[in-house]
């Protein structure tokens, strides 16, 4: 996987402006914390997408099966 699609054209100097504002914004200290709980987030989403996914995939066990005839008497 290439790695230019993800940086949208952007180039040295603006990611360098972009890290600059964010150590400005979040401090130093913060950063390591902040990427930890952004990593928590991705890491349950992908945990809801893969209980989804089998879900759709598993069969349907609520489904009935067809109605038979009553015996008759």
């Amino acid at each position: 996987m290439k790695l230019y699609p993800l940086l949208l054209g952007l180039g040295t100097g603006e990611i360098i402006l972009i890290v600059f504002v964010i150590l400005l914004l979040f401090g130093a200290a913060r950063i390591p914390a902040l990427m930890k709980s952004m990593g928590k987030g991705v890491r349950s989403f992908k945990e809801g997408m893969k209980e989804v996914e089998k879900e759709i995939n598993a069969p349907d066990e609520t489904a009935k099966e067809p109605d038979k005839e009553p015996e008759s008497k």
